[in-house]
């Protein structure tokens, strides 16, 4: 690990960290208190899938719809109008509309082969924003001269890794790098996080034998071909398995680095909370 004692992070005059753990549990709410302390360079996973590496899938899928309108086609095709995606740390939502979600296109959703094609395009734009994170180590600190920084990694990091294998070259990297910290949540943040889920289901990435699985699954289940597949309540149907997938690969990923608790950062108000954080996590590694 990058640090293995509390004291050596303490002493460290350049802190780095990376957060995992499912979304929903505080990695960003921590990555923002610590970004506005002003030491601290805020890397998003992904909003660096939006803008670097799917920014172009996104526009031109909906340049693709806009040139289903008549009148909006004519001013694409004399580049009299221009379409881009807003994306923002706080609104990703460019992204998960162009995932999409599988099923009837009647109601809104996309034929499976399609589905995944988009997955199979996410899964290579957040390997490289992972990948990525040691050049914007650099760039925060040489470039902006911010001493201390945080990766901040989206709930679908656990689906391209194999924490249990000593030689997995992603972990290898961002373990060498950055200090990674799982956020761990109880058994009631992941009944809240499913009740939030079915109010509201939003696109996820999924590993793709998990996804071949799952829809299979559920045809079977529903007795419902592919085309009539309610897409909505197929992700509802996926999502609490998702999560008990997911939940064995983090702890996993758990052993490349610290564990603190989603109730323990949730509490940590300032920077200096953080460091006590971290060095009472290492500690608890330590004993």
């Amino acid at each position: 690990m990058l640090y293995t004692t509390a004291q050596q992070w303490r002493d460290a005059p350049q802190k780095r960290v990376l957060f995992f753990g499912m979304s929903g549990l505080g990695k960003t709410y921590i990555s923002d208190m610590l970004r506005a302390s002003g030491d601290w360079f805020h890397y998003s996973i992904d909003y660096r899938i939006g803008t670097r590496y799917m920014g172009e899938y996104i526009a031109d899928n909906a340049k693709a719809h806009a040139m289903q309108v008549p009148f909006l086609r004519d001013l694409l095709m004399s580049d009299s109008i221009y379409i881009g995606s807003n994306i923002s740390f706080n609104n990703l939502m460019p992204v998960s509309t162009y995932l999409g979600k599988p099923g009837s296109t009647e109601k809104g959703g996309l034929p499976i082969e399609e589905y995944t094609r988009r997955q199979a395009q996410f899964r290579m734009s957040e390997i490289n924003a992972l990948n990525d994170t040691a050049y914007f180590i650099e760039r925060a600190q040489d470039l902006y001269g911010y001493p201390h920084f945080i990766c901040d990694t989206g709930g679908s990091i656990c689906e391209w890794v194999d924490p249990n294998d000593p030689d997995d070259a992603l972990m290898t990297a961002l373990s060498k790098t950055t200090l990674m910290v799982w956020i761990k949540g109880s058994e009631d943040h992941t009944a809240e996080l499913i009740r939030r889920f079915d109010r509201a289901p939003k696109p996820m990435a999924y590993q793709p034998a998990f996804l071949e699985r799952a829809w299979a699954q559920y045809l079977d289940l529903k007795g419902v071909a592919p085309q009539d597949v309610d897409p909505d309540n197929f992700i509802r149907w996926t999502y609490s398995q998702a999560l008990a997938h997911r939940q064995p690969l983090y702890e996993a990923m758990a052993n490349w680095g610290v564990t603190v608790t989603a109730d323990e950062i949730s509490q940590a108000r300032s920077a200096s909370q953080f460091d006590d954080l971290i060095a009472l996590a290492l500690e608890r590694r330590s004993n």
